[in-house]
């Protein structure tokens, strides 16, 4: 997802960058390369979060921001994750000054491409969201780069002000560790003090309004089916979309 406004209208090569004029803004397919309809999503059955990685909480509202590649892909699998009542895509780990989108495809600016999650704790769990992050939403596993996209700004990464969910996602990370749910060690940050900044609007909800998309449906579409196998019990059909002006 690198390509910037420039980039995109410069580039004009077929099977590269897709375009299309939507309310006005100029929208770049960045992963509209040559591939097939379909791919495997990577699905690992990972253990639940067990002794400090997990933790009750009867609070009715928290949030937690996730870095995991494009913010497409992670954004489209948390909209469909009972409990999740937002997931905005976004920016993490750098300034507001240089929260744009062409500049964060730099990867100059420090920032991660990041999905910030709001939920309600009574009916999804912390340990829950972390399952899915780990297992559907992306892998763990790859160093600054997911799949075709690669630089620091698509890093794994854990961005959060609540203890309790740091002191978690170490102890997650350890047990997954221990437990050699990967074969390569797991590279996740997990951070704190790092604000978030919404993306641009024409970034929101883009897996719901373009799933005909070639990086979509080769990407992100499978780990969307792959939520709907593993956590049948949270998956929602309908996705909970980030409400525009």
């Amino acid at each position: 997802m690198k390509f910037s406004f420039e980039q995109g209208i410069a580039a004009g090569v077929a099977g590269l960058v897709a375009t299309a004029l939507v309310a006005g803004v100029l929208l770049v397919d960045h992963g509209a390369m040559a591939a097939p309809a379909t791919a495997s999503a990577p699905v690992r059955a990972l253990p639940a979060p067990a002794g400090d990685a997990a933790f009750s909480d009867d609070a009715t509202h928290a949030s937690v921001v996730f870095a995991g590649g494009c913010f497409w892909g992670v954004q489209g699998v948390f909209q469909h994750v009972k409990g999740v009542s937002n997931a905005v895509a976004g920016y993490a780990g750098g300034s507001a000054a240089d929260a744009r989108y062409e500049r964060v495809s730099s990867g100059r600016t420090g920032h991660a491409e990041a999905v910030k999650v709001d939920y309600d704790p009574r009916q999804v769990s912390y340990g829950q969201l972390l399952q899915v992050f780990f297992s559907v939403a992306h892998d763990p596993t790859q160093l600054n780069y997911q799949g075709p996209d690669h630089g620091s700004q698509y890093r794994s990464a854990i961005f959060s002000d609540d203890a309790r969910q740091l002191a978690a996602s170490r102890a997650y990370i350890s047990q997954l560790g221990q437990a050699g749910s990967y074969r390569g060690p797991i590279v996740t940050q997990v951070a704190s003090g790092q604000r978030f900044y919404p993306a641009e609007s024409y970034h929101q909800n883009y897996m719901a309004n373009y799933p005909q998309a070639a990086y979509i449906r080769y990407y992100d579409a499978p780990k969307l089916a792959a939520l709907g196998r593993q956590f049948p019990a949270l998956y929602r059909r309908q996705a909970s979309l980030v409400p525009m002006r």
